[in-house]
């Protein structure tokens, strides 16, 4: 039986989230940044229900003879559950889908070797969630009672939320974090990129080549970053919240492995089966004065260049939509907006429809993952010449993290502006989409801008 409390008076949701944050499994679904796209933050702790794919399929562990798809679609509808509340979540999974899994979804093989051993998806079903409302302020506990009593594991939160409120000041959550503070361990930190910079500049050529021959029309090109760093991954995260914020961040703990996002992207969002993505195409950097952020801003909102590349991603997410989507229900909402982030502008644009009736999440991200903002488009083409042309597997990077819910709803992003901390080792990826107007130098140099943030809470104390 599930039990729900709400606390009008309590310690941010990140300061609760730091008791939690080595626990194997606990996930953080951050909205750092205080914008009409990120209301919610969401912690998921105690998972009951752990689904992996990767060379095989595991369910808690033990291997499934379904596929990972059909288990996830048949559980959501022999489980469903409805909420009952006006909150995003209350029942339900959090957890990835790699964009590895995508590739391999789409039936394209890769040239390159398997270099890290992440799976390609995980899911993790949670007994526990804490929701924060940034809209109202409350702070809202939801025990499910699939382990153990749910009232009993709201009075240990309730508990554990005390203690930390007698320890901290209630004061805004993006201020300095009390106690413990940085190692600074990652001063000296050592970062390899997997391109030479005329390597790159190099693929870039290769891109616009594709371009003019008619394979592609826009494709996303990315490098990777290696930092090797002794700075433990959940300080990286503090430290990323703090000085970049975003509406679609998150940490997420598996154990041997961490993942520390600031994405600015949302990916898919369905909610009372009203689907909306959110693809970005377009970077400029911040002025160091407002008079130097008005012109970047004009600038980018002025530039040929980075409108065709949104107008041809959102023609690319209309069609995806159209696949699952009610005919005549895909509509473009909202285009060419820029928005503001602590580092960078992005141009950005919001397509929505509604779900067919009788299809569910999994549905959708079939039909549209991985995203077409960091593929390219054909989206198939782009996606075989990506293999071809970048030097290694992206892994994670460009996936997307998210949840989804028991009541057939759910919120995902674009894995951008984030690192995968492994033994010390932290891998990101950086890239932008390239067209026929492309300029080398300056997609190269949106690479190493996209990559700032990321590289300085790895490096900074």
């Amino acid at each position: 039986m599930r039990t729900i409390k709400t606390l009008e008076n309590h310690p941010p949701l990140h300061r609760i989230f730091d008791r939690y944050a080595e626990e194997e499994m606990a996930v953080f679904l951050d909205s750092s940044l205080r914008n009409h796209l990120g209301r919610y933050s969401i912690v998921g702790l105690y998972p009951y229900l752990i689904l992996v794919k990767g060379e095989k399929f595991t369910v808690n562990g033990r291997e499934c003879g379904q596929s990972f798809e059909a288990y996830i679609k048949e559980y959501l509808k022999s489980h469903r559950e409805e909420n009952p509340t006006n909150l995003p979540i209350v029942s339900g999974a959090v957890g990835y889908f790699s964009y590895d899994y995508g590739r391999k979804k789409e039936g394209v093989e890769s040239r390159h070797e398997k270099k890290d051993s992440i799976p390609e998806s995980i899911f993790c079903f949670y007994d526990v969630f804490l929701v924060e409302d940034h809209g109202t302020g409350e702070l809202h506990l939801i025990a499910n009672g699939k382990q153990r009593d749910s009232g009993e594991m709201i009075e240990e939160l309730l508990l554990q939320i005390g203690r930390i409120g007698e320890e901290t000041d209630f004061g805004s959550d993006l201020a300095e974090e009390p106690g413990g503070g940085d190692t600074g361990a990652a001063g000296g930190c050592r970062v390899k990129a997997n391109f030479e910079k005329e390597d790159y500049l190099g693929a870039v050529d290769a891109v616009v080549s594709h371009i003019t021959e008619g394979d592609v029309y826009i494709m996303n090109l990315t490098q990777q970053l290696t930092v090797c760093s002794e700075k433990p991954p959940y300080e990286v995260f503090r430290k990323l919240r703090r000085e970049n914020p975003s509406p679609f961040g998150g940490y997420f703990q598996y154990g041997d492995f961490q993942v520390v996002s600031a994405s600015p992207e949302r990916f898919l969002r369905m909610e009372q089966g009203h689907v909306v993505t959110r693809p970005i195409k377009g970077t400029r950097k911040r002025g160091e004065t407002e008079a130097e952020d008005t012109a970047l801003k004009e600038e980018l909102f002025e530039s040929e260049k980075d409108r065709s590349e949104l107008l041809m991603i959102v023609d690319l997410e209309r069609n995806d939509l159209n696949r699952v989507c009610v005919p005549g229900s895909v509509r473009v909402k909202e285009l060419f907006k820029v928005e503001t982030y602590a580092t960078v502008f992005h141009l950005e644009a919001e397509v929505e429809g509604r779900l067919e009736q009788g299809k569910n999440v999994m549905d959708l991200m079939e039909a549209a993952f991985p995203g077409g903002s960091i593929t390219g488009a054909p989206k198939l083409r782009a996606m075989e010449i990506i293999d071809e042309l970048e030097h290694g597997r992206r892994g994670l990077y460009t996936g997307s993290m998210g949840y989804l819910t028991l009541d057939g709803e759910c919120d995902f992003n674009i894995v951008i502006r984030t690192a995968l901390h492994r033994e010390g080792v932290y891998t990101l990826g950086v890239g932008g989409g390239i067209t026929c107007e492309s300029e080398r130098e300056f997609e190269y140099e949106e690479t190493l801008q996209k990559a700032k943030a990321v590289l300085e809470a790895i490096r900074k104390p």
